[in-house]
């Protein structure tokens, strides 16, 4: 069995740290009192080199002192001193603090990414779109440039049939027939099914 090394001198007088965990195992408020006065100390100078916060510090080392008293059953001494276990379960329970807020800071920094891009349908409905109308515009310059004017004002512009006809000067039969003749060769061209 190892023996514990005390650095500044001799072993504090009373129960050891050992013992003390042992009557904690079995509900000894009095003997947690004395592991708690033993142990705070250094679990907190743990904590506190792992955190550097001093407030969560404090939080993470009451969290571990209520954990002493939980699974104080578990410590076994052939696996170590008293104390190593302690400060084993500080530093564990320090190291989860510092993943979990890294891993919070990571997801809240992919939230505040994915807030700034935009949502896959929207790009495809640009690139979509962007294609759609370079299409049209394609299709456009086949038509006759009195076909191409009609379509022009009458879809683009929101003419009716007789403005277009007053506004280009050709007689609204006319200002018809090159709308419809427009349209059925854009349909074609676009490749639009009836």
């Amino acid at each position: 069995m190892k023996e514990a090394v005390y650095i500044g001198g001799a072993p504090p007088a009373g129960p050891d740290l050992q013992e003390l965990l042992g009557l904690v195992a079995r509900g000894d408020r009095d003997a947690f009192a004395e592991v708690y006065d033993a142990v705070s100390g250094p679990v907190l100078g743990l904590v506190r080199s792992v955190l550097r916060d001093p407030a969560q510090s404090e939080e993470v080392t009451q969290e571990v002192l209520v954990e002493v008293w939980r699974t104080a059953p578990r410590f076994r001494a052939a696996h170590g001193s008293a104390m190593n276990w302690v400060l084993t379960l500080a530093h564990r329970r320090a190291v989860d603090r510092v993943r979990s807020a890294e891993a919070a800071a990571a997801r809240e920094h992919r939230a505040a990414l994915l807030d700034r891009t935009p949502a896959f349908d929207e790009v495809t409905e640009q690139v979509e779109s962007r294609l759609e109308r370079e299409q049209v515009r394609r299709c456009m310059r086949t038509l006759s440039e009195l076909q191409r004017q009609s379509v022009t004002l009458a879809y683009y512009r929101g003419l009716t049939y007789r403005e277009v006809s007053e506004l280009l000067s050709v007689p609204l039969g006319t200002i018809k027939t090159r709308l419809r003749d427009g349209l059925i060769r854009l349909r074609d061209c676009l490749g639009v099914s009836t």
